[in-house]
């Protein structure tokens, strides 16, 4: 994903308590784990999940700049997190899960490492019946978008994982404007030109959402 690009503010909207454990899936350079960090005070933790060495070590810097003591990025997978089973009051996520190769695998576990009753908000990009040769562009890909699920997909995984009362907290349907420079972010070289970039503005124009999405743990 682009440093700068997200969907979505996971934490503000999360209801994380003091004293909570809190799992950031993909903590890129570590602004969600820092923010929850503070909400769940000292006795609190925070985890943040990152395969990316280089973003793995900002977030490290960042953590100890900020001076947070109740935080800390491990190295690993989405698909298999190194976080214990039934550990978690809460999973968040900004923008990750949809570049996940193994959507299942994800919400699997996520299902594993929260504890009973506990939830997730995850902030994430869903389509709608993209063409073909959008699919194929990694470009598109790490721009959030080539590699998204339909939004009934993304409910249905997270509900076949054997999470509850899963619903759409809020949504954003992108329009051609906000495709086109999130296309332009990711985009370089000679294949940004303004025909390429319109072009595959228009093949995703009113297919493509943002959704913070909820689930708990029975």
């Amino acid at each position: 994903m682009a440093n700068a690009f997200g969907c979505g503010n996971p934490v503000a909207f999360s209801g994380v308590h003091e004293g909570d454990v809190v799992v950031d899936l993909g903590s890129g350079a570590g602004i969600d784990v820092i923010m929850a960090a503070r909400k769940v005070g000292p006795e609190g933790h925070v985890i943040g999940v990152d395969m990316t060495g280089d973003m793995i070590a900002r977030a490290r810097a960042n953590i100890a700049a900020a001076g947070l003591a109740n935080a800390e990025i491990r190295e690993g997978l989405i698909e298999h997190m190194p976080v214990d089973d039934g550990s978690v009051d809460w999973v968040i996520s900004n923008c990750v899960v949809n570049l996940s190769p193994d959507k299942p695998a994800v919400f699997a576990e996520i299902a594993r490492v929260l504890k009973p009753g506990g939830r997730m908000l995850v902030s994430d990009i869903v389509v709608e019946e993209l063409p073909e040769w959008v699919r194929a562009d990694k470009a598109l890909y790490s721009a959030c978008v080539a590699g998204a699920i339909s939004e009934s997909a993304y409910l249905s995984g997270l509900r076949a994982a054997g999470l509850v009362d899963v619903e759409i907290r809020d949504r954003l349907d992108y329009d051609t404007s906000q495709i086109t420079a999130m296309y332009r972010g990711e985009w370089g070289g000679e294949e940004a030109t303004d025909e390429s970039v319109e072009r595959a503005a228009m093949g995703a124009a009113g297919k493509v959402s943002s959704i913070s999405v909820y689930a708990r743990r029975p």
